[in-house]
């Protein structure tokens, strides 16, 4: 039985990664770890600086990125997320953010950056750790792997929901098309593309209650733990 356990879960966006890891970390009374929210924050603060990525990064932009990020402090801490210092949590959870950080996220020194940090957490720590490729790339030893998906209609109507009650002005249609792009840019991307580890757990959560995912992650967990 090992001292430490760490959880990895992964899958695509709308997935229901953030609300079912912060609820086995809960439950299991260890830490969690919101990588997701890590790399909006970043794409937060580049759009902020008027900083988008289009078709043609050349050296020129590369440069400019990586002369921001060495700037660039990014914190996830008991559900808050912190930018330079500052709390963002509530200014990156939007489609906006969401699909740009996508596109960030495939570049090499932005990744480098956050995962380094990532790493470190889980080498400290029991911990709940949720994102794109955490088993397959950022924690490839951790205790427990999960893949958790869903279909693309039923992760585009829990976003939209998400984001009404927000009150953010979104229409389905827009969420489930954004939805079909992110998920073809994180699978194609070339550095770390969204991929299922051979040995992660896959979880369809179409027609499964958070409760129910819950509870099987957490099983699983205690056979480990």
């Amino acid at each position: 039985m090992s001292d430490i356990l760490r959880i990895a879960i992964d899958g695509p966006g709308g997935a229901g990664k953030s609300t079912v890891a912060k609820a086995v970390a809960k439950k299991l009374g260890i830490d969690y770890i919101d990588t997701g929210a890590m790399y909006r924050a970043i794409a937060y603060k580049f759009m902020s600086l008027g900083i988008i990525p289009g078709k043609d990064n050349d050296a020129q932009f590369q440069d400019l990125i990586n002369k921001i990020l060495a700037s660039t402090e990014v914190d996830y801490s008991k559900g808050i997320t912190r930018l330079d210092g500052t709390d963002v949590s509530d200014k990156i959870r939007t489609a906006e953010i969401s699909s740009t950080a996508s596109s960030f996220s495939a570049f090499p020194s932005v990744r480098k950056k956050l995962v380094s940090l990532q790493q470190k957490m889980a080498q400290e720590k029991s911990l709940v750790m949720d994102g794109r490729d955490i088993g397959s790339n950022v924690i490839k030893d951790a205790e427990l792997k999960i893949f958790l998906t869903a279909s693309p209609e039923e992760r585009a109507r829990r976003r939209f929901e998400e984001l009404s009650k927000k009150n953010d002005k979104v229409d389905y249609e827009a969420v489930l098309c954004d939805m079909k792009i992110r998920d073809r840019n994180d699978m194609s991307r070339q550095l770390n593309p969204l991929v299922k580890a051979e040995d992660a757990l896959e979880l369809d959560s179409s027609n499964m209650s958070v409760d129910e995912v819950v509870d099987l992650i957490c099983e699983r967990a205690k056979q480990l733990f």
